[in-house]
């Protein structure tokens, strides 16, 4: 794991709770440095501060994605208005944690993260998984193309510049057409843990993943339904 954190009592609190919960970490104190770790030595997930002088939290994402690093990046924040969230997601980001932040919190979204990551995936459930190996080599409803095994994903004949994040929940949605999923299956299939009912996580990348998905003068394919949750149709 790399940790990028200007802040050093932040940093080594964050170091020791993350060495005691059994990560090998890799702590810089600039995105600079953050930079030259993650080309030396590729790590399996990274958390960046996103406010750091130099090379801040969100460059350092924008450049390892451009770069096409799709490493799980978690970003860690003060700035708590949606539109710095959105920043962050268009970064490239995966997830983020707001400051103050409860370390038990991080070390949850972190394990959602690696848990995606993983070959494994999860057992038993009754909707279709959008984190996990599948046999096909495109899945299609509504319009919308996907190749799970290339993770890449086209309306129509456009193709969508989608994070992972982003991917994982239209392929959700996609898997379950026409299903009204609540915010609690979706952030158990997504993150892997549900952060209830004050979190805005999931409104944020339902926004984001409309703003590329919506075209003028075509339907709306995501629906929110009031109190329950979001669906997938093409009305």
């Amino acid at each position: 794991m790399l940790l990028a954190e200007d802040d050093r009592a932040i940093r080594h609190a964050l170091e020791r709770a993350l060495t005691l919960e059994g990560y090998q970490v890799m702590a810089v104190a600039d995105g600079v440095e953050a930079l030259a770790q993650a080309h030396r030595n590729r790590p399996d997930v990274l958390v960046l501060d996103v406010m750091m002088p130099g090379i801040d939290g969100l460059q350092v994402c924008r450049v390892l994605r451009a770069e096409g690093d799709r490493t799980p990046i978690l970003m860690l924040t003060a700035l708590v208005e949606t539109a710095d969230r959105i920043a962050g997601l268009d970064a490239g980001a995966d997830d983020y944690v707001v400051k103050p932040f409860d370390v038990e919190e991080v070390f949850a979204r972190l394990r959602a993260l690696l848990r995606r990551t993983s070959p494994v995936g999860v057992g038993g459930a009754p909707l279709a998984e959008a984190p996990r190996p599948v046999p096909e080599r495109f899945i299609e409803a509504a319009g919308i193309r996907m190749d799970p095994q290339a993770r890449r994903a086209w309306r129509g004949a456009r193709e969508l510049e989608l994070t992972r994040t982003e991917f994982e929940l239209l392929e959700l949605l996609v898997r379950n057409t026409g299903i009204v999923l609540d915010h609690s299956t979706i952030y158990d299939r997504i993150w892997g843990y549900d952060f209830g009912p004050g979190s805005k996580n999931l409104a944020v990348y339902v926004g984001y993943l409309r703003r590329k998905l919506d075209e003028p003068d075509a339907p709306q394919l995501i629906h929110t339904v009031r109190g329950v949750g979001y669906v997938l149709r093409e009305d």
